[in-house]
């Protein structure tokens, strides 16, 4: 099976027909939205750094940690799609 520049405008499935929209592609390295899932994270860590007495005493102290959690996940994340994107960017050359 051949890709063509040229796609198809509609699909029939069963008695359906269903049209297909032009649209640009999505960001497929994925490096912005992990970028902005690890800031994110960093700001709800930052959010709950002065409710941690609070978050302590109610037993709910796994919030703040569950952020810096997310955060530090986030980044390698972050590095791990950077450096992806990156082999594809140098492999097309």
């Amino acid at each position: 099976m051949e890709i063509h520049d040229e796609q198809p405008r509609s699909h029939a499935i069963g008695n359906r027909t269903y049209l297909v929209a032009d649209v640009e592609p999505l960001d497929l390295d994925g490096v912005r939205t992990v970028a902005v899932g690890t800031v994110l994270w960093l700001v709800a860590f930052v959010a709950l750094v002065p409710f941690y007495s609070e978050l302590r005493a109610s037993g709910r102290e796994w919030w703040l940690w569950t952020c810096m959690a997310g955060f530090g996940l986030g980044a390698f994340g972050y590095e791990y799609c950077r450096r992806r994107r990156r082999a594809r960017l140098t492999s097309r050359r």
